[in-house]
């Protein structure tokens, strides 16, 4: 993977025999005049076949005549807090709001120091799997940590959740223009009793509230898993468009051949259900067998101790 600053934002150039160029920072940060960035990226001599870029969130209607197809976001359209959780949300979710507080959960707002990420940590450390997926944060140093969390210094903010003195989950809010982004939002599973994540939530659609945002953002639409969480939160499908330039003759080639499109993109829906069932479910085996062995092994400590101690040659006693 090759990165590139074209016009002081970065692009990301990926692929070995078909090469594509994409903006890294993609929904955070899209690309505002079209046919100059495309310009200067020609005038890169990147090497890229085909560069694809979106509208930013809100920007439903096409502005450009390149060759499309369509993003889908999860997006809450904002009014105010107090319509949001009286009207938009039925009772049992505003249960799941209330609950946190209820459970002597309070939540900060926090600046990004080593107590913060080393609470982040904690939170990531808990699990390899996240939702049935890997979690890619697992075992991530301090540093490394702090580095993921450190992107878009001027325009992000931080909430936490805590019980006493632990953090049980927190998000990561990025401002821009007229949309506030989730970037990160997790808890402990552990608590997961406290819904903290609904707190957490909440907070985010507060904080969006007061900075006059047109839209909250929370990741790809989808219908699964933490799509159901997104849509009992009132968040709505919000299609934008994706263009594709081609760059080459090859890039040409690549998008009359539709070999822009992932594997992904080609399976039918129902059969993606399936594989993702099927993957939860081995992952969710993975994880019980790795807990039964951290746990069969934390039990036979104490017993190998005592038998090395026992098969330990014994002092020879001075006459």
């Amino acid at each position: 993977m090759q990165l590139l600053s074209v016009n002081n934002q970065s692009v990301v150039i990926s692929g070995r025999i078909f090469r594509i160029a994409k903006m890294r920072d993609e929904p955070y940060e899209c690309v505002v005049d079209a046919p100059n960035f495309i310009e200067q990226l020609k005038s890169a001599k990147s090497g890229a076949d085909l560069f694809t870029f979106s509208q930013g969130i809100g920007e439903t209607e096409p502005r450009y005549n390149f060759p499309l197809e369509w993003d889908n976001y999860a997006v809450l359209p904002i009014t105010t807090y107090d319509n949001w959780f009286k009207n938009q949300i039925d009772f049992k979710t505003r249960n799941k709001v209330r609950k946190c507080s209820k459970n002597g959960v309070e939540l900060r707002v926090s600046e990004l120091t080593d107590d913060f990420v080393r609470g982040v940590q904690g939170i990531y450390d808990e699990s390899p799997f996240v939702q049935g997926r890997k979690n890619w944060h697992y075992g991530k140093s301090l540093e490394e940590m702090k580095k993921m969390l450190g992107t878009f210094p001027e325009r992000r903010m931080f909430v936490g959740s805590y019980l006493k003195d632990e953090m049980i989950g927190f998000i990561k809010l990025v401002y821009g223009g007229n949309v506030v982004h989730f970037m990160h939002i997790i808890s402990k599973v552990a608590h997961r009793d406290k819904a903290p994540t609904n707190a957490l939530l909440a907070k985010a659609i507060e904080i969006a509230a007061g900075r006059k945002a047109a839209y909250l953002h929370f990741g790809i639409w989808s219908r699964r898993g933490l799509g159901v969480f997104k849509m009992n939160h009132s968040f709505i499908e919000h299609k934008v468009p994706r263009y594709f330039v081609p760059l080459t003759l090859q890039g040409n080639a690549m998008l009359k051949l539709t070999l822009h499109r992932s594997l992904k993109s080609r399976i039918p829906e129902d059969w993606i259900d399936r594989l993702v069932e099927w993957r939860n479910r081995w992952n969710a085996f993975r994880q019980r067998k790795e807990n039964r062995e951290a746990y069969l092994g934390a039990r036979s400590a104490p017993k190998l101790e005592v038998a090395a101690k026992q098969m330990a040659p014994k002092p020879q006693e001075r006459g």
